[in-house]
């Protein structure tokens, strides 16, 4: 008899998973906002099950919670942890840390027919992780083995979304992932509106901010490298007053509040705020916790901050996950994220329900620029004023979501999406090449929105591609065309910063020019079929970025398009006798190389 009631979407996801293992043995996915109680889905889930579970954690909190919610259902488990000094493997249903069942997989030599991850983001593609390890253990005692993942960050930056297709009819990612499919997600919009999280408060601090955009993207995507955190000590440096004054309005706001949050960049930068604290508050316990910090002595400090003895708890990267501190009301965010799930996930913290406590703070002084309510894009975000914009395929009408920029009217400017992520019948993909759905027949749809053009068989690929999706062929690396160029006498290369075009006749003119006034020109004679192909080629298929390419038939057609028409980024010539003659055309260009109107 279980011991508690589960929620309407806990029971949808139970349901969700027993549908999916009913007809799959592919590993599937649930993403549930930080605070939904994932641990009632695994306690109801381990519960049902027939067959021996194992249930495994990346952190003794996480393996001991969830441990607790399954005992409530009136049957008991066993443990296989360490750190929680019990090493229990004989139960039908264990509760796991991965870093003590890794190197004793022996003792797991009978089949198990539900492994449960929890955080399942963590796992690696590598196959010499713990997680793989142990999943290939299993999978060699049990092929059968039905694998479920639960997370609040299905994305992660370096390597991307966790899963290759979502139940709603999309795809994630192209490439091959360890879960096949996310089965149920809960938006953390709907927790909030239905009362089951705390409302959040986006309080706008007009004071100074850092100005995180000066360090590297990839510095601070790549969240535990030497250099990124002396890059990021270098600059916080620049702004001793700034810290301090984010200190001081911290404490000003947080004077009727009940349990604060810090989040720093650095540890250098986290032991600098506690001191300002300490200097300021003096009468309110601050304390610090770090990867650093030894075992003992960060649970002692999480239970007083949990028994709310201290009222400021500063982290370093350390309470993004497995942490559980209902009284929470203010969250401080002061470190750089590129994710939109990571910056969720730690006001996820702040958002659990608790007594006498009616909203969550939500201080951002790193100007991420998040929208809590911002789906994941599933792409570092490429510039500061970028925003998610739905943009329709031309071909399947799918709303994928982009990166993009609006006007002051909320008009799309430019949007930076590359391929439709949405799922349709075999039968209406233009190519036969693509990876086919593993359980409903569905393909990818093969509409991009920036592409190369193969020149052996005219494929479109996607930017980054060097060789051909469709006969494998080569595809020119734009780089080297770029420098190939440069180096030539007989080249011509501009950098185009725009274009002009008119009509005579049949005769459609255009001419490139670079930041200087430097130029070059083409034309396009559309009574001859080949100009016309090559036109639309160029440049009619590329309309509004792709959102609505259109075929010419006739010159009169095109008048009215003429200041919509895109410009390439690169225009590349040969001289030919006297004149120039263009050769290549450079769209939607990557590298390193500087485009118009861009800085250095």
């Amino acid at each position: 008899m279980t011991q508690f009631k589960l929620r309407d979407y806990q029971i949808k996801a139970v349901q969700a998973t027993l549908s999916h293992f009913r007809t799959s043995l592919t590993p599937a996915a649930i993403v549930l906002p930080t605070g939904a109680g994932k641990s009632l889905v695994i306690a109801e889930l381990s519960r049902l099950a027939k067959g021996r579970v194992l249930c495994l954690a990346h952190v003794k909190e996480l393996v001991e919670q969830n441990h607790s919610k399954f005992e409530m259902t009136g049957r008991k488990a066993g443990i296989f942890s360490a750190g929680l000094g019990e090493k229990c493997s004989s139960a039908q249903v264990t509760f796991a840390s991965v870093q003590s069942l890794a190197p004793n997989l022996d003792k797991f030599s009978e089949k198990v027919s539900l492994l449960i991850i929890d955080e399942c983001h963590r796992i690696s593609d590598n196959t010499d992780t713990q997680y793989q390890q142990v999943i290939q253990h299993l999978q060699t005692m049990n092929p059968s083995i039905k694998i479920l993942g639960l997370t609040a960050t299905p994305f992660r930056l370096g390597s991307g979304w966790i899963y290759e297709q979502h139940y709603y009819g999309f795809v994630r990612s192209a490439e091959t992932k360890f879960f096949k499919k996310c089965i149920y997600e809960l938006p953390l919009r709907q927790m909030i509106k239905e009362g089951y999280l705390t409302k959040p408060i986006l309080f706008d601090a007009a004071i100074a901010h850092y100005d995180f955009s000066k360090l590297e993207a990839n510095s601070i995507a790549n969240e535990e490298t030497t250099n990124q955190e002396k890059s990021l000590n270098t600059l916080i440096g620049k702004y001793p007053r700034v810290t301090q004054a984010i200190v001081e309005q911290i404490i000003a706001l947080s004077q009727d509040r009940q349990g604060i949050m810090i989040f720093a960049s650095t540890v250098q930068h986290a032991q600098e705020i506690t001191q300002y604290i300490e200097n300021q508050d003096p009468d309110n316990e601050v304390k610090l916790v770090h990867g650093g910090t030894p075992l003992s002595q960060r649970d002692d400090i999480i239970q007083q901050f949990k028994a709310k003895s201290i009222k400021y708890l500063v982290n370093v990267s350390v309470l993004t996950t497995g942490f559980d501190a209902p009284h929470v009301d203010v969250i401080a965010i002061l470190r750089p994220t590129q994710s939109i799930s990571l910056f969720q996930q730690i006001v996820g913290r702040g958002l659990r329900l608790s007594d006498n406590k009616q909203d969550c703070l939500i201080l951002d002084y790193a100007n991420n620029g998040y929208d809590l309510f911002m789906p994941e894009i599933g792409e570092k975000k490429p510039t500061s004023d970028s925003i998610p914009v739905q943009v329709e395929c031309p071909i399947c009408e799918f709303a994928n979501v982009f990166w993009g920029k609006v006007d002051n009217d909320g008009d799309i400017i430019e949007h930076f999406g590359r391929r439709c992520h949405g799922l349709v019948p075999n039968t209406l993909s233009r190519s036969t090449h693509l990876r086919q759905s593993f359980e409903t027949g569905e393909v990818q749809c093969d509409y991009r929105f920036r592409f190369k053009v193969c020149p052996l068989c005219n494929e479109e690929n996607d930017i980054a591609a060097r060789h051909c999706q469709a006969c494998e062929g080569r595809l020119i690396d734009p780089d080297d065309l770029l420098k190939k160029a440069l180096n030539l006498k007989d080249s011509k290369v501009i950098r185009c910063a725009g274009m002009e075009s008119s009509i005579k006749q049949s005769i459609l003119s255009v001419r490139y020019f670079d930041e200087d006034g430097n130029d070059l020109k083409e034309h396009f004679d559309f009574s001859k079929k080949a100009a016309l192909v090559r036109f639309n080629e160029y440049f009619a298929r590329r309309l509004a970025q792709g959102t609505r390419p259109i075929s010419f038939n006739h010159i009169d057609e095109v008048k009215p398009f003429l200041v919509f028409l895109p410009h390439p980024d690169f225009v590349i010539a040969r001289k030919k006798g006297q004149f120039w003659k263009v050769t290549e055309r450079l769209f939607d260009y990557e590298g390193p190389y500087r485009k118009a109107n861009q800085l250095n």
